[in-house]
């Protein structure tokens, strides 16, 4: 989205849009120019001081000299400080609460320093102003008062007069320095002479002249911050309400959230017109808001009606302006707004805007991860590191979805070594090029090794001598391996087998096979694959002094070969979106949460254990089809179709996967749960196991299928 964008990229805009709008030869003497508005305040927050200081008069006596008189000390005191506080720099433009709380701190520490100056004058001031000064000074008003007295015609009298007034002004400034000398001098006068009440009575008269200056300093300390704020204010009203660079093509935006998110998230859409969008309203559920208008622009409604307010309204996108919200949340926005051609955004979390990460304004397009991911996975940090830190790890399909984010987690525990051992060379050229990038100070081994090659596998570990292992390589795609029944038993079975083997016989200190829900009463020959290897690794455990643990959950958002990357390209493609069955519905992870919690429940583990993992609420399949059309900005079954293919092999309608019921053992951590197996005889187990391999070269899946039938008696697949 056009607020949140690449820093080169968003400096070339807001250059772009300050020159079209300003004249280069403003450019040019800019901070001439700002130097010279900051003197034009100065002088008006002065005299605006004193009216207020007089009772809105403009007498003689204090605006012939005594304004200019100020107005010569503190204009030089004012453009240090506010130089000082860097106010001369900057687009007004873009001016904030951060630009405004500056101008009252350089304005305080001004009107500090002038009433310091002020106050010493009235002390020290006689060091200054020569006594000469001040007798001359009088003799001069002595001689206009009496040539006033002689003066023949009436305009001659009034000009002496006021000349006169302009010099009391003058006189009473300088004699504020004098009000010791002539307090002390009246003290030596006898009590009831007239000179000592003449004298008292001028300094009573020089005390009201310096509280009426405080007073004008005083005051001058809040004209400044109010006439420099306006100035700053009308500019950016200038560029926000009366010069728009989007010229009548910004997209119509819809806030939904009319809370702190909200009114910041609008108050930067307002100040950055370049991002041609244009604010229509806001969508609160709370009723004492309804009706409300913030900056301008009014709450229309609730999030139950947001379908209307958006076709009344000619809305092109909504954004989620509620940090807090809940993926449930979320995705009744979206719901409600199924059969809009709308675009979704959102903006970061909480956690995010807290830490810093991010601001409320950097938002981003909603996307299904949004949707359907869960809550942040609380782990126990220590016994991660302590299960990983400064060891050899060993990460099987190291270049699939689940294997490189395994990787990526385990080197944020500094291992010792991590090997990444995988059969394809592209995925794991590009997933060693990432770490190393984002990992420089650990230490790996790219390995391309088939694990259904024993020798191979055997190399691998006596070189390395691996002390936890990870074994995420697999073949997964059910309908594939329906049609190629021989391979998944070869990878699935075997490879796992010489992994286990392998670690049994080098002394791998931990064993973690990642397996799937698909192995839960198998109606596929990839989900009876898995169950196979897992009953396999189960038995080793019984005499192996390695602890051979297993982990199952359910489909991970956007890993490769999903439905969601599926259903995107279909979108993208202009439909049809095709789903299988309109009851299918299946369990969704993100690949960092389902990776972390794998690693999590290895360090629970003492062996033998079938971990299942706590995969939430099931999803329907064609619900997920319809939220990713809307995302997208499409109409289900408008743009875009929605078409239902079949069942294909292999596949059931719900996926097994709980982790509460009789057979399930809880652990200390909510979303781990382990599932109580009964064990098999080891012979019987192995003797069919071989015999499933000895029959997986000829690829005949009948025969493969009866043979599994005998080990797994729940499999349900068809002949």
């Amino acid at each position: 989205m056009a607020i949140q964008s690449d820093p080169k990229s968003n400096d070339e805009t807001l250059t772009m849009g300050t020159e079209s709008s300003t004249p280069k030869g403003i450019l040019r003497y800019r901070k001439t120019l700002i130097i010279l508005a900051h003197l034009g305040c100065f002088c008006g927050a002065l005299l605006l001081a004193f009216l207020f200081a007089f009772d809105m008069q403009l007498l003689r006596k204090w605006a012939i000299y005594q304004f200019p008189i100020i107005l010569a000390i503190a204009v030089p005191v004012k453009l240090i400080i506010f130089a000082r506080f860097k106010q001369y720099h900057g687009w007004w433009r873009y001016v904030g609460l951060g630009d405004l709380l500056n101008i009252a701190k350089a304005s305080l520490v001004s009107t500090i320093i002038l009433v310091t100056l002020w106050y010493c004058y009235g002390i020290y001031g006689k060091q200054f102003v020569p006594e000469s000064a001040i007798h001359k000074l009088n003799q001069t008003m002595e001689q206009i008062q009496t040539d006033a007295q002689e003066a023949l015609i009436r305009n001659e009298e009034l000009r002496l007069g006021r000349k006169h007034e302009n010099l009391k002004g003058l006189r009473d400034v300088i004699e504020v320095s004098r009000i010791r000398d002539l307090s002390k001098e009246a003290e030596r006068l006898p009590i009831n002479s007239s000179d000592r009440k003449e004298l008292g009575a001028r300094v009573a008269e020089l005390r009201q002249v310096q509280r009426h200056i405080e007073g004008v300093l005083m005051l001058d300390l809040f004209t400044t911050v109010v006439f420099l704020s306006a100035l700053r204010m009308l500019i950016r009203l200038y560029h926000e309400e009366f010069f728009s660079e989007s010229h009548g093509t910004a997209r119509r935006f819809l806030i939904v959230g009319a809370g702190n998110a909200g009114e910041a998230l609008l108050r930067e859409m307002l100040r950055r017109r370049d991002a041609n969008y244009e604010v229509v309203g806001f969508v609160d559920d709370d009723p004492a808001k309804q009706g409300m208008s913030i900056h301008g622009i009014t709450v229309l409604g609730n999030v139950e009606q947001l379908s209307q307010i958006c076709k009344k309204n000619s809305i092109d996108e909504i954004a989620i302006a509620i940090p807090s919200a809940t993926r449930k949340q979320l995705r009744h926005v979206v719901q409600v707004c199924q059969g809009t051609a709308l675009r979704f955004s959102t903006v970061p979390s909480l956690t995010d805007i807290a830490s810093g990460k991010f601001s409320v304004s950097q938002m981003r397009h909603v996307d299904i991860n949004d949707l359907l991911g869960r809550e942040v996975v609380h782990l126990d940090m220590q016994q991660l590191e302590k299960f990983l830190k400064d060891k050899v790890i060993l990460v099987t399909g190291a270049g699939g979805s689940i294997g490189s984010e395994m990787c990526r987690q385990v080197c944020a525990f500094g291992p010792k070594l991590l090997l990444l051992v995988e059969q394809a060379e592209n995925p794991l050229f590009f997933i060693e090029g990432e770490l190393r990038k984002n990992f420089p100070d650990v230490q790996m081994k790219a390995v391309i090794c088939d694990i259904a090659e024993t020798a191979r596998v055997n190399q691998v570990y006596e070189k390395y001598h691996p002390q936890v292992v990870v074994h995420a390589a697999a073949h997964k795609h059910v309908p594939l391996m329906e049609g190629n029944p021989g391979e998944a038993i070869k990878n699935n079975v075997v490879g796992t087998r010489n992994m286990a083997d392998a670690a049994d016989a080098f002394g791998t200190d931990d064993f973690v096979m990642i397996s799937t829900d698909k192995a839960v009463n198998p109606t596929s020959i990839m989900g009876s694959s898995k169950r196979i290897a897992e009953m396999y690794i189960q038995d080793l455990n019984s005499t192996s002094k390695t602890h051979f643990m297993t982990v199952r959950f359910g489909n991970v958002l956007g890993s490769n070969g999903s439905v969601i990357p599926i259903f995107n390209k279909q979108i993208v493609d202009g439909g049809p979106v095709t789903v299988t069955h309109p009851e299918m519905t299946r369990y969704f992870m993100t690949i960092p949460e389902a990776s972390q919690l794998v690693l999590q429940a290895a360090t629970m583990g003492s062996g033998g254990e079938i971990f299942l993992l706590d995969m939430g609420e099931p999803v329907k399949i064609v619900d997920l089809a319809r939220e990713l059309i809307t995302l997208s900005g499409f109409r289900p079954g408008e743009d875009i179709e929605i078409e239902f293919s079949g069942l294909r092999p292999g596949e059931k309608l719900f996926e097994e996967l709980s982790i509460e019921g009789e057979d399930m053992i809880p652990t200390k951590h909510p979303k781990i749960a382990i599932w109580k197996t009964i064990s098999k005889n080891r012979q019987t187990l192995r003797d069919s196991i071989e015999k499933i391999i000895d029959i997986a070269h000829t690829q005949d899946r009948s025969r493969i299928v009866a043979t599994i039938k005998e080990l797994v008696p729940e499999f349900t697949g068809q002949d």
